[in-house]
């Protein structure tokens, strides 16, 4: 299936696809929102602008057969910033016809050149959620930008491209405050002027999460310094490593080695998810299933402490009462008097 969108901006796209998919708009808080019909597929297309000229579109679907988005008005196109956080989706230019694969968390800045425009590529039942920010860099230019003081030298000369003379392509993954903004836009906790203030802000805060990744990956060292999705993925790698040895005291180097990174990336990576040290996180995870066992089987205290790693049944009675306000035996004690029947009269 293919569609083609000859309009601009944000608007009068959703316009346009609303009369070839033959679907009506709905519109919330300033979005604007096509429900797919059942025979096409299912979820959403959703999009919005703001006077300042940043805008997004919404791609959260699964269609039934191949879907090709072409982008072909006969004017500037906006500067993009494609999310992908969920699915794929294949990106090309119009004028060049070379085909590039945005992975589920990774991310694009594209440009392109002249009223060349851009082509997406859906996968038949696949289901899929990419974010575009779209900027119109006409209109975002009469803000007050300060010169895009700070930027490097190439994104500095593709903002100030109002009139798209040149193309520009740049692929890498997105960083994990990026992925938390995603799912804070899709959250309609806000409705009407605060949901549209809402939105314009997470768009200007993921721009600037997006533009320091992008610094950062040219830096001449190549040594990144913001915490990516395979930093996250580290973690939970370590974490299921962690509950299947928890009679074990394992250090952070032979976890790290384990997942495949270093000891101060993972460490940004617990702290970053739970605000807990590597080592404070097993803790409250070793007294956690030892909560558990003193709830719900016969081991006593001194077995349940080697169960969980711990030589020294004191230290355990102390660490356990900081997280539970109560010692392990007293914890026994009442749980046991819980689970006794009452006598009947």
């Amino acid at each position: 299936m293919k569609i083609t969108v000859k309009a601009l901006p944000i608007e009068e796209i959703i316009e346009d696809l609303s009369r070839q998919f033959n679907i009506p708009i709905k519109k919330d808080s300033g979005e604007q929102i096509l429900e797919l019909p059942s025979q096409l597929g299912e979820g959403y297309i959703r999009g919005t602008s703001f006077d300042s000229g940043i805008g997004i579109i919404d791609y959260n679907f699964t269609f039934f057969k191949d879907f090709e988005l072409l982008f072909s008005v006969n004017n500037t196109h906006p500067l993009k910033f494609i999310f992908c956080s969920e699915g794929r989706v294949d990106h090309t230019f119009e004028e060049d016809h070379e085909m590039n694969t945005i992975n589920t968390f990774q991310n694009v800045i594209v440009s392109s050149s002249g009223n060349n425009g851009h082509i997406l590529n859906f996968k038949a039942n696949e289901k899929v959620h990419v974010s575009s920010i779209e900027i119109i860099r006409a209109k975002f230019s009469h803000r007050n930008n300060y010169d895009f003081e700070g930027l490097d030298p190439v994104l500095k000369e593709i903002f100030r491209d109002s009139q798209a003379e040149k193309k520009f392509f740049y692929q890498g993954n997105y960083s994990i405050k990026a992925a938390d903004i995603v799912d804070e836009i899709n959250e309609k906790k806000l409705l009407g002027f605060l949901r549209s203030v809402f939105v314009e802000g997470k768009l200007y805060e993921m721009l600037v999460i997006q533009i320091a990744q992008y610094m950062d990956d040219q830096r001449e060292d190549h040594l990144p310094k913001i915490l990516r999705q395979k930093d996250i993925e580290n973690v939970k790698k370590a974490i299921e490593i962690v509950k299947a040895n928890l009679d074990t005291n394992l250090t952070i180097d032979y976890l790290a080695n384990e997942v495949g990174t270093n000891v101060n990336k993972l460490q940004e990576g617990f702290k970053y998810m739970f605000e807990l040290t590597v080592n404070k996180y097993m803790q409250q995870l070793k007294l956690e299933a030892a909560k558990e066992m003193l709830e719900s089987t016969d081991n006593n205290i001194s077995q349940i402490v080697n169960l969980i790693g711990l030589n020294n049944r004191s230290y355990f009675s102390k660490i356990f009462k900081e997280k539970y306000h109560v010692s392990p035996k007293y914890f026994l004690r009442s749980t046991a008097e819980k689970d006794t029947p009452e006598d009947e009269n």
